[in-house]
């Protein structure tokens, strides 16, 4: 969107930006954020919006990156290169910061690209200089050069080192020297001018064997360089300027390094301070009513509560719209009633929107693509000109429309104002139906009961009213869509106390047609400002029965999956009961076998007869419950995860026929009954890699890789078994399934038990934890 600066200016764009400006965290960007234009496109704006939900994305779930507060802009320091081909280590420490944090920053986010898709498109921009990052690993955090920066520095501050300390340590045996001693003001040893000296009194410089090298502020005494130390002095100074020679050829050659990266070191900059805007603009997200705008291709907006940021939480929110059954919105109202404040929201509104940031009004906000916006807002004189206020609304006018289009935006503000009342309406009515035959959006206030009458009676041309308050004399600020505002000057000249007499003859100076005008929209008006309050009361009250519909059937939801709970713990009880009994039954069953076998099998019978009851029981009531959960959570579907009940196995449903569904559990696949599937949440189980559980042998028609058993006795379960393993051993398998769930394990026992007496099975195992867990046991087949 192509916008003006003036028109950013009067519509208070500028000022806005500048209050975002204030989050960010580095001078880069506060500059790029004040700066900042609207996308060239709606996809450019859709680019950025989602560079700033990656963003939030990443700090939701990792926290910030990596930041720096000493990060200084480079554009003045690249200046100064260019002009003194010297960079002290000071100035060029921010090239070195800068090079470290972008590192910092595209490490974190190479990381988080697995779990965030889309978050390296944030790095965008950010240069490889690694190499330029290493050669200025010479300089401290001081900014000062390490004594490795080069080898011949490095072996003249060693070389300085040493000088110093002897020159130091020959100054302080001077000071000791029973001779010398009584002319010293003091025993410390001094720098003056580059050269050691000691500090003797002013009366007995003359005796002191040495050269005058300053004197005390106080004049008392005099810095005198012994002699002796003159040519130690003398070499410490040489090898100083040595050092500050190749100080300043290393400082040359990192300078020179940087002018010639000028170009990838901006870009990058650039980058990290997009990062910084983001930052800012997130701050923002967090904070609602902010939101993030759906864009929309057409040249439309609609805004939901929108509020102006500039005057903060003392803002009345308006909902407003444009674009789709009409293309003009014509605002009336009282003097200081908001109109203007609403116009410059909507323009921070769109400015805001289609530069990917957030803007200040309520979810549901949508904003079209606008390709031009232009704004005439306030009372500005052209001074230069000599123009009136008239003159200078209408040159601005004039200028606006030789650029506007059909998806362009003017925001007109007191349109015919500043002159001849019915002239300004005509001519404000002419400039609003040349804007219609454009196809222009315009939003537009005004005074002018012709320009309300156009608005009313103009096909795609909406009138609006800002609402006043008559019991208080105040506006309240409030927009009301549909009609326009109501005429509130005599009744507020009465409410003040205007005599009454002046009132009548003020009423009877306006036309019959112009009172019974504005007494039908006054009426129309109330009408509409209570059918709003009734619909937003009512859209309160269904968002409250809402909440309480939620909150309700969460507590049942949970209530049930209690009752679930405390019903699965009792029939494990229950089942671990009879199923003791009928282990019990089956060992004086092998007890009397010796004596009397069939008598031994009537008693045995006898038992499990009494027991079935209880066990039909127990199975009833798990049908109950998986049907009910069946109920509550849905018949599982292809693609549902789900696990098979009692047992570890997990798969996904591959398709659904009748009341079975065929599951992929790993590398087996398995004919289930649908009530004994619980829908499961998370990802499908991965395909584990390990043996196939299916020889390479074609199964043959009939013959699945597994069978189900849980939920049978043993003496239903032993014989399908048996019959089973037989035909998969036949059929060619190398290893099957058996699923008998987990239970208390007399089911998994009396299956082992029958696969180690039949001959042609060579092994089995328990399911490992991707193939069901204790809940499966695998056969393989001798070959």
């Amino acid at each position: 969107m192509k916008i003006e600066q003036r028109t950013a200016d009067l519509a208070e764009i500028t000022s806005v930006l500048e209050r975002m400006s204030r989050r960010t965290r580095s001078e880069a960007g506060r500059s790029m954020l004040r700066g900042m234009l609207p996308a060239p496109s709606i996809k450019a704006a859709r680019q950025r919006q989602e560079l700033l939900k990656s963003y939030a994305r990443y700090v939701e779930t990792r926290g910030e990156l990596p930041w720096d507060e000493r990060m200084k802009p480079l554009g003045p320091l690249l200046e100064n290169a260019g002009e003194t081909a010297l960079l002290s280590g000071v100035e060029l420490l921010p090239f070195r910061i800068l090079i470290g944090l972008s590192k910092r920053i595209k490490e974190s986010l190479r990381e988080a690209r697995n779990d965030i898709p889309g978050v390296e498109r944030l790095a965008e921009g950010i240069r490889d200089l690694d190499e330029e990052f290493e050669k200025l690993q010479v300089l401290s955090d001081d900014g000062e050069l390490y004594d490795g920066a080069s080898e011949k520095l490095a072996e003249l501050r060693l070389s300085l080192r040493d000088l110093t300390s002897r020159a130091r340590s020959r100054c302080a045996a001077i000071s000791v020297e029973p001779s010398l001693a009584p002319m010293l003001q003091d025993r410390v040893v001094h720098f003056r001018n580059g050269r050691f000296a000691l500090l003797v009194r002013a009366e007995d410089s003359g005796r002191f064997d040495g050269i005058v090298l300053d004197r005390s502020s106080s004049g008392k005494g005099v810095y005198l360089e012994p002699k002796e130390l003159v040519p130690l002095n003398n070499r410490i100074q040489v090898l100083r300027r040595e050092e500050s020679e190749e100080e300043r050829r290393i400082l040359s050659a990192l300078t020179a390094m940087i002018l010639a990266r000028r170009l990838p070191l901006l870009e990058t900059e650039s980058a990290v301070a997009r990062i910084d805007v983001l930052y800012a603009c997130d701050r923002f997200l967090v904070e609602p009513p902010w939101t993030l705008p759906e864009l929309d291709d057409r040249s439309r907006f609609h805004f939901k509560e929108l509020w102006n940021p500039l005057i903060g939480k003392e803002c009345v929110p308006v909902s407003i719209h444009c674009g789709e059954r009409f293309r003009q919105l014509i605002i009336t109202g009282p003097n200081t009633g908001g109109k203007t404040v609403v116009l410059k929201s909507v323009a921070i509104g769109i400015f805001l929107a289609l530069s990917g940031f957030p803007v200040p009004a309520a979810e549901g906000t949508q904003v079209g693509w606008i390709d031009f916006m232009a704004a005439d807002i306030g009372d500005e004189q052209g001074i230069e000109q000599s123009l009136s206020t008239f003159s200078s609304h209408i040159r601005r006018i004039i200028a606006m429309m030789e650029k506007a289009g059909k998806d362009s935006l003017l925001l007109l503000d007191e349109l015919g104002a500043g002159t001849d009342p019915q002239e300004g309406a005509a001519l404000g009515i002419a400039i609003l139906e040349a804007l219609r035959e454009r196809g222009s959006l315009v939003l537009a206030t005004t005074h002018h009961n012709p320009i309300k009458r156009y608005a009313l009676g103009s096909r795609g041309v909406e009138a609006a009213g800002m609402e006043f308050d008559p019991a208080t004399l105040a506006p309240t600020f409030r927009l009301i869509m549909g009609l326009p505002g109501k005429s509130n000057a005599l009744f507020i000249a009465d409410r003040l106390g205007m005599p009454m007499n002046i009132i009548d003859s003020a009423r009877e100076h306006l036309s019959e047609e112009t009172r019974t005008g504005e007494k039908v929209m006054a009426e129309l008006f109330d009408k509409q400002v209570e059918l709003e309050a009734t619909g937003a009361a009512m859209a309160e009250e269904r968002k409250e029965l809402a909440s309480l519909r939620r909150e309700l059937e969460e507590k049942i939801r949970g209530l049930d999956e209690k009752q679930e709970r405390i019903l699965e713990a009792a029939d494990k009880k229950a089942s671990a009961v009879v199923d003791e009994a009928e282990k019990a039954a089956l060992e004086m069953l092998n007890r009397l076998r010796g004596a009397s076998e069939s008598s031994a099998r009537r008693e045995y019978g006898k038992a499990r007869k009494e027991m079935q009851p209880l066990k039909d029981g127990l199975i009833d009531r798990d049908g109950s419950r998986s049907k009910k959960r069946m109920e509550r959570e849905g018949v599982p579907r292809a693609g549902d995860v789900v696990r098979l009940a009692g047992t570890e196995v997990r798969g996904v449903v591959e398709s659904v026929k009748g009341d079975k569904a065929t599951v992929v559990a790993g590398s087996m696949t398995i004919e289930v009954p649908l009530k004994d599937l619980t829908r499961e949440k998370g990802k499908a189980p991965p395909q584990t890699a390990g043996p196939a559980l299916v020889s390479h042998v074609p199964a043959p028609r009939g013959v699945p890789p597994s069978i189900m058993v849980r939920g049978m006795t043993v003496d239903e379960a032993l014989p399908e078994v048996e019959v089973y393993l037989d035909r998969a051993f036949r059929a060619g398998y190398g290893e099957v399934v058996i699923i008998h769930g987990r239970g208390e394990g007399i089911l998994r026992r009396a299956v082992h038990s029958l696969c180690r007496s039949l001959p042609y099975v060579d092994d089995f195992r328990l399911g490992n934890a991707g193939e069901g867990g204790y809940g499966v046991t695998v056969v393989s087949f001798r070959r």
